[in-house]
Order: C-alpha cells, then sequence, then structure tokens
C-alpha cells in the first residue's frame, strides 16, 4: 500500500494508485490508527467530483464521523470532508502568500472554499479588509464558522459564483488570490476587471511546465488590453509524473 495519504484534523485520507493497492488499503489504515492516537477515523480518496471539487470517500476504520477541526498555522479550521474541498498540502502556500502581504491591503480571494488562504492572510498580515467568494453553500458555511472560531473581523464571506459576483464588486483591489487551479476557464479576465495599477496577482494552475501557465496569463493579459510583469513563479506541489501545481504572481503595470 502507497503511504500517501494526509491528515486533516483527527480523519487520515488515504490514496490509492491502483485497485492492488484500494484491496490492502483497510489494513494500512488500521495500523495507522494503532500507530496515531490522534486519528480517529480512516478513509479513501476515490476521486474528487464536480466544480465544487467534493471528495468521493469510502470509510475504512474507526469513526465514521466526516466533521473534523483542523490546525494550521495557528488557526483553526472546520470542515466536513465529505462536502468539502480541503488539501493541508497547501498549508506553506498559505503562510508564504500572507508573508507577502503589506500593511492596508484590500484582497480578493476567489474559490475561497471553507476559507482557509482569507483566514490565514487575516491572521498573520495588516490587510485592511478580505473578500472571499465562494460558490459552494456548504462551503461558504463551514467558511462562516470559522470566521467565528478564528475571531477574525476583516474577511467578508460572498456566497455565489465568481463570474456573478465579482463583476458587481465595486472595489479594485491590491492583491487577487485565485485559489483553485485547472477550472474550464482560467477566469483572469475576471481577476483583471477587478485589478488597477500596481496589483499583484496569485494565479495557480496543473502543468507540465510553466510556460503552460505564462501563456494564458499573456493571452488574457491581451485581450483585457493590460500589461504585466511576471514577479514569481512557484511549483507548490507534484500532482502525477511531470505535471505540478505551480503558482504564478505577476503585478499589473
Amino acid at each position: 500500500m502507497s503511504k500517501a495519504f494526509d491528515v486533516v484534523g483527527n480523519i487520515a485520507i488515504l490514496q490509492a494508485r491502483d485497485k492492488a493497492e484500494e484491496r490492502t488499503a483497510k489494513r494500512f489504515a488500521s495500523s495507522l490508527l494503532k500507530r496515531q492516537k490522534n486519528l480517529k477515523g480512516a478513509f479513501l480518496r476515490k476521486k474528487i467530483k464536480g466544480r465544487l471539487r467534493v471528495p468521493a470517500l469510502k470509510w475504512l476504520c474507526g469513526r465514521k464521523d466526516t466533521e473534523t477541526i483542523h490546525k494550521e498555522s495557528g488557526c483553526l479550521f472546520k470542515l466536513d470532508i465529505r462536502t468539502c474541498y480541503f488539501s493541508p498540502r497547501l498549508g506553506t502556500d498559505r503562510i508564504d502568500i500572507a508573508a507577502k502581504v503589506k500593511k492596508g491591503e484590500k484582497i480578493l480571494v476567489m474559490f475561497s472554499g471553507i476559507a482557509p488562504y482569507p483566514i490565514i492572510i487575516a491572521k498573520h498580515s495588516k490587510a485592511e479588509q478580505i473578500y472571499a467568494v465562494e460558490i459552494s453553500k456548504e462551503a461558504s458555511r463551514y467558511a462562516r464558522e470559522n470566521i467565528k472560531l478564528n475571531k477574525i473581523k476583516n474577511v467578508k464571506i460572498i456566497q455565489g459564483d465568481v463570474k456573478k459576483v465579482v463583476p458587481r464588486l465595486n472595489i479594485f483591489f491590491d492583491r487577487i488570490v485565485m485559489a483553485r487551479p485547472q477550472l474550464r476557464e482560467d477566469f483572469l479576465r475576471y481577476a483583471f476587471a477587478r485589478a488597477k495599477k500596481g496589483t499583484t496577482i496569485h494565479f495557480y494552475d496543473f502543468v507540465k511546465s510553466f510556460d503552460e501557465a505564462l501563456e494564458k496569463i499573456d493571452k488574457a493579459a491581451g485581450n483585457a488590453k493590460r500589461a504585466v510583469e511576471i514577479i514569481g513563479a512557484k511549483k507548490v506541489r507534484e500532482i502525477a509524473p511531470y505535471k505540478y501545481h505551480v503558482r504564478i504572481d505577476f503585478k499589473i503595470l
């Protein structure tokens, strides 16, 4: 059995590369829960479905309860792993973004989920206001709970489609975080519409090379008649052999 697994709160989420590993998953999970007493339940993640990125899970052992509280960078995140997408593997990236935020910034987080990026930015920076837009009603409900749980005052949760919500925001942001990669469209035009001169945009994608993501940015900038400067390119994590979750940081000129 592959030893690849995520820990979300007190739940282990295993991943299997093939049918043979699926058959040994329960035995591995049982052994894992015996070794790590902080874990109370284990599930096998079969796949992630649809635009809401809802994970398809199979219970393996321990508690069947899928609601948990995850701790990251001094913050608490309540969620149901069966109905909300959350990756603990992005913790380093979230704190990295927070470290870049300057005092007084107005920030937009698109596809904000249960609000890990907005809350960690709020806790670890002096941002003035953070707008978090998420289409999932369930994730937005947990996001609001997490705002209260972490006693955050400067994050506004907006449940709705980015395509409809962002054009109605009468604000030009200092920083825009496009927290979800590999959508059917890149959504960059919505980010450009709410950007001003000097705005920093963090764009995420799943690609084999940085050039693929850079081409999307170049095309969207041309369509929006905006000049941009690439200020950073980072491999966030490897998601498959020779395929990466990347972040491109660029500034509006």
